[in-house]
């Protein structure tokens, strides 16, 4: 189907009702087919879509902003390319929503790295958008909210986050943040960690896959 932003799909065996969508957000240099292993083993009940980042890297991969590398903490986030990607990502979730015939009180958001980073980015400038985010190995920056975001809606956002105890991309104490930031916004969560790097531990899985199926049963 020809959305705003290029994606893959593995639709839900569900008959005669709305499916269940799941959006999937990969991460710095990568593409649609990373996140996409997970799809064969999450329920046959979801809809699945894993999107493609908008800016192409050389020699391959994507982003959803740049990254420059030399940057005063060694790392700089282009705000206003995230920005971009954040409304675009809020696009192409309504688009396919609607395209798909999706649930839409139940869309749920999974992203990796950069793709967690917009992913909570979009779910605190857009709360009504989605019910459920997962985040994995990523964290909160302010700059990529929405102004005014404080005194948005958030009762009906679910948030899971975790990460890597060993990172050596984005630092654990990063992460640490975001429940404080969240409690201030009345969304109570936990930062899960596991005893690996920039990546997701199988434990990992286990335990999103359960966290998301309770928060939809």
């Amino acid at each position: 189907m020809n959305l705003s932003l290029h994606h893959i799909t593995r639709p839900a065996k569900t008959e005669n009702k709305q499916a269940n969508g799941l959006f999937l957000f990969h991460g710095y240099g990568s593409d649609e087919n990373d996140l996409f292993s997970f799809a064969s083993e999450l329920p046959d009940d979801l809809f699945i879509i894993s999107v493609r980042a908008p800016m192409p890297m050389q020699p391959q991969g994507n982003a959803w902003y740049t990254i420059h590398w030399d940057g005063p903490d060694g790392k700089f986030n282009d705000s206003e390319e995230a920005i971009q990607s954040r409304d675009a990502i809020a696009k192409f979730v309504q688009e396919a929503t609607e395209a798909y015939n999706l649930n839409p009180n139940t869309i749920s958001l999974l992203g990796f790295s950069q793709g967690c980073i917009l992913s909570l980015a979009v779910a605190l400038s857009y709360p009504k958008l989605a019910k459920n985010i997962i985040g994995l190995s990523g964290y909160i920056d302010p700059e990529m909210l929405r102004a005014g975001y404080e005194s948005a809606d958030f009762s009906s956002l679910n948030i899971f986050v975790s990460h890597g105890s060993v990172d050596q991309v984005i630092p654990l104490q990063w992460a640490e943040k975001t429940p404080a930031f969240l409690q201030k916004l009345g969304i109570e969560t936990e930062l899960k960690t596991y005893p690996v790097g920039h990546g997701v531990a199988p434990q990992n899985f286990y335990d999103f896959k359960e966290w998301l199926l309770k928060q939809l049963s």
